[in-house]
C-alpha cells in the first residue's frame, strides 16, 4: 500500500490553534504572517525551501483565515508544493458561507477549499475569539479523526482511494463533527462526500446504526460513502463525521442546488 504523508500548516493564530490540536501522526508547520510581512524575500525563500521538498504523495492542509496577506501566503505554499501533492484548504469564513460566494482566485490551486462559516459557534452574547477558540478544538478533533481513520482503523471501511475520490476536482466543501443533526442547515446543496459515524466502545452498535440511518435519510439522494468507528478519545457518546464537497466550477461560486 502506498504511504501518504499528511502536512497540516497553520497560518496565522488561528490557524495554528487548530493544527496544533491535531494529536495523530503527523508533520505541523506554524506559518507566521507578521514575519512574512516584515520579512518578505527570506520568509518567501524559507517557506518554498520547506514546502517544495515534502515527500512524494503528500497530502497537504493549509488552516487559515479569509485574509489578504493568507490568500498570498496560501497561493505561495500551494505553487510551492510538488507536483501530484493533495493541496487541501481550511479556510474560516465568519457569518459568510463560502460557497455562495464568487470563487477567489488562489482556490484554483487546490483540489478541495473547505471552509468555516462558524455558525455552529457564533453568539451575541459571546466574541468572535470565543467562536475561533471553541470551533479551533473541534476542527482540530475532526482532523485528527479523519487522518486517524484513513490509516485503517474503520469498522466499516473507508480508504483513500474514497477519500481522494471525493476530494479532487476543484471542489468547496465542508468538514463537520456534530453531536447532532440539524436538519434546518443546507445540507441539500452538496454532491458527494464521506460520512462516518464515530461512537465510544460502550455504546451498541445497533445504536449508532440508527443513527447513521438518519443522516442517510437526509442524504439518500446524494453520493454518499458510509463508515463507523470506535473512538476511546470521543468526548461524546456519539458524533458525526461529515465531509461534504460540490463541484467549484471556474464562472463562480458553487450556488445552491436546493435545500432540505
Amino acid at each position: 500500500m502506498i504511504g501518504f504523508t499528511h502536512v497540516f500548516a497553520g497560518i496565522g493564530g488561528a490557524g495554528s490553534n487548530v493544527v496544533d490540536g491535531i494529536t495523530s501522526d503527523v508533520v505541523k508547520v506554524r506559518i507566521n504572517p507578521g514575519l512574512y510581512l516584515l520579512r518578505t524575500e527570506a520568509y518567501t525563500t524559507k517557506m518554498r525551501s520547506f514546502f517544495s521538498s515534502l515527500p512524494e504523495n503528500s497530502i497537504l492542509w493549509i488552516v487559515t483565515e479569509d485574509k489578504p496577506v493568507n490568500a498570498e501566503i496560501l497561493r505561495l505554499i500551494a505553487e510551492s508544493s510538488p507536483e501530484g501533492t493533495t493541496r487541501l484548504a481550511y479556510v474560516f469564513t465568519p457569518y459568510r458561507e463560502l460557497v455562495k460566494e464568487k470563487k477567489p482566485e488562489w482556490a484554483s490551486l487546490f483540489d478541495t477549499v473547505f471552509y468555516d462559516s462558524l455558525w455552529e459557534f457564533l453568539d451575541e452574547k459571546k466574541p468572535l475569539s470565543e467562536a475561533y477558540r471553541e470551533a479551533s478544538g473541534v476542527i482540530a478533533r475532526a482532523l485528527t479523526s479523519l487522518h486517524f481513520n484513513l490509516e485503517g482503523q474503520m469498522l466499516i471501511n473507508i480508504d483513500y482511494a474514497d477519500f481522494f475520490a471525493v476530494v479532487k476536482g476543484g471542489n468547496v466543501g465542508i468538514l463537520r463533527l456534530l453531536r447532532k443533526v440539524n436538519f434546518d442547515w443546507h445540507w441539500g446543496i452538496w454532491d458527494r462526500g464521506i460520512v462516518m459515524t464515530l461512537v465510544r466502545e460502550d455504546v451498541e452498535l445497533k445504536a449508532a446504526h440508527s443513527v447513521l440511518k438518519k443522516f442517510h435519510d437526509l442524504l439518500r439522494e446524494k453520493d454518499i460513502i458510509w463508515g463507523m468507528t470506535t473512538e476511546k478519545g470521543t468526548p461524546n457518546r456519539m458524533e458525526i463525521l461529515a465531509l461534504l464537497v460540490k463541484r467549484w466550477g471556474d464562472d463562480g461560486g458553487a450556488g445552491e442546488s436546493g435545500t432540505v
